[in-house]
């Protein structure tokens, strides 16, 4: 029996701040961009006045005037990211970081129960480095991701195998990862509100309905998922995307989430890929029709050989986000990703990014 966790820091990087800075405590606080930028995250006390990830600065401090926002330290999150890692290695050595503030840890090996070491794991965090956490568990990686959010912050929550069916039966279908405001109103239109409801609609209507996207609703809605927590592989790209909380009709706007994520993903290439070749930057578009688009160019000429910082050059990406925005025809986005293929250290072709 599979027993996978999903640890999620709460507001890991502003958690760090406020935890720095005691002053801050209670305050809406967030990190990002002080002026043209967006926000990399924010804290619940912010979130109550609709701050999100993704939003525009400007934007955030219309809802929240008294707003403390702090530009990122990635140096900062990124060593007490490794401290956070080193704790998940002493339950298990099946630890898949997904970014900075979360990660999957298969911990069926253990005698105790996945609940029970994750609560360990959650009160060695706060002991030890004075960040809180929360923790989803169940039988696959869909199910624990889902969970995590189910008890935010600092807390946990568990979806056993014999409950999946009766917990999908009354779960929202917005809380299914990749189903926005837009896909949310088309099933309301269906009368399908519940992964329930989903379930009874046959592969041949979601794919009428959604395309390709409709048969992946088809396995979500079901609570199927059989990947494995993967450990140690050779990563063929790094990427990071974000659903967005309302379509962008915007190319400025999305030029500055785009630099966000860009900024994100340069940090990981620094932190765990410094020896790799960047053999090509991508950008994703996922329009507002659920059409997706990928635009993917060499990095700066003179850095093909190494040397994230100038091979990940802004202007660069900046060129291929122009390029798939004209593909939409004025289309709005939902999602955007940035990323960054590897050259293959044995000179064979890469598969297709996964962004």
């Amino acid at each position: 029996m599979r027993k996978i966790l999903h640890i999620d820091m709460d507001c890991f990087y502003a958690a760090i701040e406020v935890r720095d800075d005691p002053s801050l405590r209670g305050k809406p606080v967030a990190v990002g961009g002080l002026s043209r930028g967006v926000l990399t995250t924010a804290n619940y006390e912010a979130r109550k006045f609709g701050c999100r990830s993704a939003m525009p600065t400007f934007k955030a401090l219309q809802f929240c005037p008294d707003l403390v926002v702090r530009p990122t330290r990635f140096d900062a999150y990124k060593e007490e990211s490794k401290k956070i890692v080193r704790i998940f290695h002493q339950y298990t050595e099946l630890v898949e970081p997904l970014s900075l503030d979360e990660a999957y840890l298969d911990v069926s090996h253990h005698g105790e129960g996945g609940s029970v070491v994750a609560s360990r794991i959650r009160a060695q965090i706060e002991r030890e480095i004075g960040l809180t956490a929360s923790a989803g568990i169940a039988p696959n990686k869909l199910l624990a991701k889902i969970a995590s959010d189910w008890n935010k912050p600092d807390g946990q929550f568990e979806i056993k195998t014999g409950e999946i069916e009766e917990f999908l039966e009354h779960l929202p279908v917005t809380r299914l990862h990749g189903v926005g405001r837009k896909t949310a109103e088309k099933l309301c239109a269906l009368e399908v509100r519940t992964c329930g409801d989903l379930q009874c609609l046959s592969k041949i209507e979601l794919a009428e309905q959604f395309g390709s996207w409709g048969l992946e609703l088809y396995l979500l809605c079901r609570g199927r998922d059989e990947r494995p927590v993967k450990v140690d592989r050779i990563r063929k790209s790094v990427s990071s995307e974000t659903t967005l909380q309302e379509n962008v009709a915007d190319l400025v706007v999305l030029g500055e989430i785009m630099e966000e994520l860009r900024r994100r993903v340069l940090e990981t290439v620094l932190g765990k890929h410094a020896d790799r070749v960047i053999k090509s930057l991508v950008i994703k578009l996922k329009f507002s029709d659920f059409t997706t688009t990928t635009a993917e160019g060499a990095p700066h000429p003179m850095k093909r050989g190494g040397g994230a910082e100038l091979g990940m050059d802004v202007t660069r990406y900046r060129k291929l986000l122009a390029e798939a925005w004209g593909r939409g025809e004025g289309k709005s986005v939902r999602l955007i990703g940035v990323g960054v293929r590897f050259a293959d250290l044995e000179g064979r072709d890469q598969l297709r990014l996964n962004l």
